[in-house]
């Protein structure tokens, strides 16, 4: 399998609510889903889109007291009520422009409420409250969850997503030589310079619970504030450098270069220009080769073609 794949976080305020407050970029991230739509559309790029659960809704009472939770204040923030009193907590029509795209994006879960699945206060019981809530919701809403993104990276509690009907998730990165470096930040730097390692490329594989993993290769916006601003400044965007070498890969060697990132990455205007030079240039290389660029769901469809929909089988606590 030679492929691209590209996945989005896609949360709202719903990725801060359980921090002391909600970073002023996640009220604006509404505004960039519309402008990052725009460009995978411009570069016929479709992406697996997980999206929290709770973003579904049209409504909520903001408690939600029969949903087990990794803590007593989990849904303390929740404000309740609509898009019209709380647009950072509802979607509000971003996921029906997500369906609508002409790029042709995958809809994907990622929880109910980001909720992180590895997390030891993630009992079996939430994680299942959790699947089941942002199933439900998406269901009600016309759509089918078959691919799923862990909060946080954190993997767990699979065995509760194949009961529910998910096909694939998105596994952890594989290990770097930076990752358990004793100065990371200065090693990872060197590598993004100096060494100039191109990202891996990954291998999807099914796993114990009939699962297909499609791990992460890169985050795209793995590298910020003012060490990125200093190497743009000095040198080029090492982000981006990064990204073409891991796209040039995929289309000489066999394996799948999978780059994720949030709508909230996307806060200024050389955030934007980084994306579009990426897409830039996975056009560019689907043109020259035979590079394909396919959504988690679809690289999961390969590996189980006799499966490619599942059926959904709620379950309780054991």
């Amino acid at each position: 399998m030679t492929a691209v794949v590209l996945s989005v976080d896609a949360e709202l305020a719903w990725g801060f609510h359980d921090s002391s407050e909600v970073p002023e970029r996640r009220a604006v991230a509404s505004e960039t889903w519309e402008r990052l739509l725009d460009l995978l559309d411009e570069f016929d790029v479709p992406a697996t889109w997980a999206i929290v659960g709770h973003l579904f809704l049209r409504e909520c009472d903001g408690e939600h007291g029969d949903h087990a939770t990794p803590t007593d204040d989990w849904f303390d923030d929740d404000p309740g009520g609509s898009a019209a009193s709380a647009p950072p907590w509802f979607g509000d029509g971003l996921v029906e422009a997500v369906a609508d795209a002409d790029a042709g994006h995958e809809i994907g879960g990622h929880t109910f409420s980001h909720v992180e699945f590895g997390d030891e206060r993630t009992t079996r019981d939430v994680a299942i409250a959790e699947t089941r809530a942002s199933v439900e919701a998406a269901d009600d809403a016309g759509f089918s969850l078959q691919s799923f993104v862990f909060p946080g990276n954190d993997v767990g509690h699979r065995d509760v997503l194949a009961a529910y009907g998910f096909t694939c998730y998105r596994g952890t990165r594989p290990t770097l030589w930076y990752d358990d470096a004793m100065l990371r930040s200065v090693a990872k730097t060197v590598d993004l310079t100096v060494s100039g390692t191109t990202p891996p490329l990954v291998e999807p594989t099914v796993d114990d619970h009939g699962l297909v993993n499609v791990p992460a290769s890169m985050y795209l916006f793995g590298f910020e504030g003012w060490p990125r601003t200093v190497l743009e400044r000095t040198w080029a965007d090492p982000m981006l450098r990064a990204a073409k070498r891991g796209i040039d890969r995929a289309a000489d060697e066999e394996g799948v270069f999978h780059l994720w990132l949030h709508p909230s990455d996307l806060v200024a205007e050389r955030d934007f220009r980084r994306l579009r030079a990426v897409l830039e240039h996975v056009d560019a290389v689907r043109e020259a080769t035979d590079l394909a660029v396919r959504t988690m769901g679809e690289v999961a469809a390969d590996l189980r073609p006799e499966d490619p929909v599942t059926e959904r089988t709620p379950i309780g606590p054991r």
